[in-house]
């Protein structure tokens, strides 16, 4: 192991390419780093190490002891909340709770809805005259009408929150109240409902912190993905090209594409060391800090053969932007629909759509837990 640590997150380069740092990664399978607020970590750089660590008891969510590493200076109510217990078993019976109202089911059943939100974005992006920020008129209006629709958000109180957690942490608050005194078809009031006689309710605060979290992960992240899974498209026009020719492909592409572009960096993975453990030959001390690095393990050459080459063809679909085990993500699903929903879409009525800039202009947010791009001018 380099006897001196890495900065981490990595600085990832504009258009959608993968920072340098990820290409030689995984020479070693346990990286020290600095993070940003100051502390020291230890990052997991392969696939199969990480697949592991991610189910793996010795390694906790549960950052909020004494002396535990933070990602950075500032806590988070989401990220770091002393009321919550992220690990087994209370995550596991939060978990199952929350299963029972975020079904399948509940899912697959909001597809007309946002293939009908999808349409009318782009009916009002094609008005527009170009060049058109296709974050601000497509990506997060369509993944925020999504979530607020899913979770019973009005639509006039749809703004609120956008860019304020504080915010939204409020907002979500006097919601839920309202849907205690008057209940409607969405997932929050479901939520409040839903009961089971060995894990009984989600406490008020349980509730309230998953709500913000599905709210926030709901649209924020989607859209993020969304918005950089086509500027890869625009960047390997074979790929595009492809795509736009057979329609069948686009479950096969938006998998590729998001193992190929993470909605964020991993630094929102730190986990704490409860015991000594193990890795690729290393040990890692109790206490410690550890990332398993998720945009490393969807490079690994050695489970995904040339990785750094899109292709949406690729039979290997394994990837783990997801996360895996216990904390897989729950919106998973309901991500994947609005991708390849919004995919088909805009290849179907936007075939002529390019980059507005070089892509080497386009720049990400300077946020450590934002990947996203600024803004995504384009033309057709």
């Amino acid at each position: 192991m380099k006897s001196s640590p890495l900065h981490f997150p990595f600085e990832w380069p504009a258009a959608a390419g993968p920072p340098e740092a990820l290409v030689t990664l995984r020479e070693e399978p346990v990286v020290r780093v600095t993070l940003p607020s100051g502390d020291e970590a230890f990052l997991v750089t392969r696939y199969e190490e990480i697949r592991r660590v991610l189910s793996d008891p010795r390694v906790s969510r549960n950052r909020d002891r004494p002396g535990a590493p933070r990602m950075t200076e500032r806590k988070t109510k989401v990220f770091q909340n002393p009321r919550i217990d992220r690990d087994p078993p209370e995550h596991t019976r939060m978990r199952r709770l929350m299963a029972k109202a975020f079904t399948a089911t509940r899912v697959e059943g909001m597809r007309p809805h946002v293939r009908r939100v999808t349409e009318e974005l782009l009916t009002d992006l094609l008005r527009r005259t170009p060049p058109v920020d296709l974050l601000e008129a497509f990506a997060v209006p369509l993944t925020l009408r999504v979530i607020c629709g899913l979770l019973g958000v009005p639509p006039r109180d749809q703004g609120r929150f956008r860019g304020s957690l504080d915010e939204a942490w409020r907002y979500m608050g006097e919601l839920i109240e309202a849907k205690r005194e008057d209940p409607g078809d969405d997932l929050i009031s479901a939520l409040i409902e839903v009961h089971d006689e060995d894990d009984g309710r989600l406490s008020a605060h349980e509730l309230h912190v998953w709500c913000v979290i599905l709210l926030l992960a709901g649209f924020e992240t989607t859209a993020t993905q969304l918005g950089s899974g086509v500027v890869l498209l625009l960047t390997h026009p074979d790929q595009f090209e492809l795509l736009r020719g057979d329609p069948a492909l686009i479950p096969d592409a938006v998998e590729e594409l998001l193992r190929c572009q993470i909605a964020g960096h991993s630094l929102s993975m730190l986990r704490l060391v409860t015991d000594d453990i193990e890795i690729g030959g290393v040990t890692i001390p109790k206490g410690s800090g550890l990332i398993p690095v998720l945009e490393s393990a969807n490079f690994d050459e050695t489970v995904f053969p040339d990785p750094l080459r899109l292709d949406i063809t690729r039979v290997n679909k394994q990837h783990l932007v997801f996360s895996a085990g216990p904390h897989f993500c729950m919106g998973a699903a309901l991500a994947r629909l609005e991708l390849q929903v919004a995919l088909e879409a805009l290849m179907r009525r936007v075939p002529t759509l390019r980059l507005a800039v070089p892509p080497g202009d386009l720049r990400h947010h300077d946020s450590p837990l934002d990947l996203g791009f600024r803004e995504l001018p384009v033309m057709w």
